[in-house]
């Protein structure tokens, strides 16, 4: 069996369930491979000269984990910037929020220049390479300009916009001609396939080949969507946990006589978390039946407090919920909770548990895994309600969720009512249809399913795409 070489931003130690059903998940296919992980080690040196980092590799059993620090310089520029304040918010549709400095552009690509450099020695023959999301696009072809030959394949794991906002990408031809030094690039849906496939037709003139594949740049290239699931059974063997029962049943015995909603988020501007409490406040006033009965805890953990639109963000909701509780709150009820810090991840089952209903709202997301938490930790005798964006990547697999626009409020003020008051038989009939789906294509069948799309493509050739890499 080939060896699987995982490339991403950051790392996680495979053997710890703590990490997430992510790294759980690579971890397996690491494991059985004696595999290599490579990525950032999350250091920055306060000094250190641009494209230049300390290589440092250690084993986490039969796994090699590979790191290299950054500079304060390439740190700023890759990561900061042009990662976080131009891909990030342009991939999320908020033109709006980017910033497209210069500098961004030139210091991402010389960290992906870096990475490749320090990856290449390491790599053997015949390894299977899988490099993860944004902050790396233009790694293959990097690797290809080194004569890299082994399969490399691509998952994105945030959404594709439309070809417009892609084209409003400052040399966005070159970000995107680099995905056809890649054999396969995975999509979390098919609608992310669809805008894919446009900008390479319309921007790129790429030839659609039929079999998901695109041809340009004398390269091809295959396109498909691989959504991502969660790991069911390690997620309900938490849910089992006394951590997580005695959270659920803390919960139920303090809000005995209301019912809970939930939202767990980390606090970023595409999560939709303002407009989700402007719903519940159209609830509490188109439905009055909901004041001393319905509370909304509502978890956002910190996330980037030092960029101005997350700050701006954390004032505008610390406003709406203080505006909530102060005109409708009582002395036996508040009616919305907010929580701004990280909530134990050996919790979370317990209050997904013990919510009446699930919010999860973004304005976009690329999947959000939190949506098949909730449905997964519900007792299937009583089961909860999730209601969900249909702007996030799940809807196109969740379709037994409530869906909704966040953009209207009183919309999802409509659905949250309709959720609280669901009979216990339609409970029940979406929540069977919702497990089934999510216990086929869990986080082991998106893996599987990738690594064995990656490994029947054909071997590439030896250069880039034209002009995918440029001069140095």
């Amino acid at each position: 069996m080939s060896r699987l070489v995982v490339i991403s931003n950051r790392l996680a130690d495979p053997r710890k369930s703590a990490a997430g059903g992510l790294a759980v998940a690579l971890g397996d296919a690491l494991a059985r491979t004696g595999g290599l992980w490579f990525g950032w080690s999350g250091t920055v040196t306060a000094d250190g000269t641009p494209g230049e980092g300390a290589l440092q590799t250690h084993q986490a059993g039969n796994v090699t984990l590979a790191t290299v620090d950054l500079c304060q310089a390439d740190h700023a520029a890759y990561y900061q910037g042009y990662a976080n304040s131009v891909l990030w918010p342009v991939l999320h549709y908020r033109l709006d929020l980017a910033d497209f400095s210069a500098n961004y552009s030139e210091g991402y690509r010389r960290v992906n220049q870096m990475f490749a450099r320090k990856l290449l020695p390491l790599l053997r023959e015949d390894d299977v390479i899988w490099v993860h999301d944004y902050h790396l696009i233009p790694l293959a072809a990097e690797l290809r300009a080194l004569g890299c030959r082994q399969r490399i394949g691509f998952f994105l794991h945030v959404p594709v916009p439309p070809p417009l906002i892609l084209a409003a990408l400052p040399q966005h031809e070159w970000l995107m001609r680099s995905f056809f030094a890649y054999d396969l690039v995975g999509l979390q849906s098919e609608a992310d396939v669809v805008h894919f496939t446009r900008y390479m037709v319309n921007e790129a003139q790429a030839q659609e080949l039929g079999g998901q594949r695109l041809r340009a740049f004398n390269a091809t290239v295959r396109v498909a969507a691989f959504p991502i699931g969660i790991d069911v059974q390690e997620f309900q063997r938490l849910g089992r946990a006394p951590d997580a029962v005695q959270t659920c049943e803390a919960l139920r015995a303090e809000y005995s006589r209301r019912q809970l909603l939930l939202g767990i988020d980390r606090l970023d501007y595409s999560k939709g978390i303002p407009h989700r409490v402007r719903a519940f406040r159209q609830l509490l006033e188109r439905y009055p039946e909901n004041e001393h009965s319905a509370t909304l805890v509502m978890i956002a953990s910190p996330s980037r407090d030092d960029v101005h639109a997350y700050a701006d963000l954390r004032q505008e909701l610390e406003g709406l919920c203080g505006a909530i509780n102060g005109d409708y709150g009582d002395l036996d009820w508040m009616p919305l909770r907010y929580i701004h810090r990280t909530v134990a991840r050996k919790r979370v089952p317990g209050l997904c548990r013990a919510a009446r209903v699930g919010l999860v709202t973004p304005l976009r997301d690329g999947m959000n895994l939190v949506a098949k938490e909730y449905v997964v930790a519900q007792e299937p005798e009583d089961p909860g309600v999730l209601v969900l964006s249909r702007f996030a990547g799940a809807a196109e697999q969740l379709k037994e969720a409530l869906l909704v626009n966040p953009y209207d409020t009183q919309g999802m003020a409509d659905a949250i009512q309709t959720a609280l008051r669901m009979p216990l038989s339609e409970r029940q009939w979406r929540h069977e249809r919702l497990m089934e789906r999510i216990q086929r294509h869990d986080v082991h069948w998106w893996r599987n399913s990738f690594l064995q799309a990656l490994r029947d493509e054909a071997a590439p050739p030896v250069t880039a795409p034209a002009g995918a890499v440029a001069a140095s």
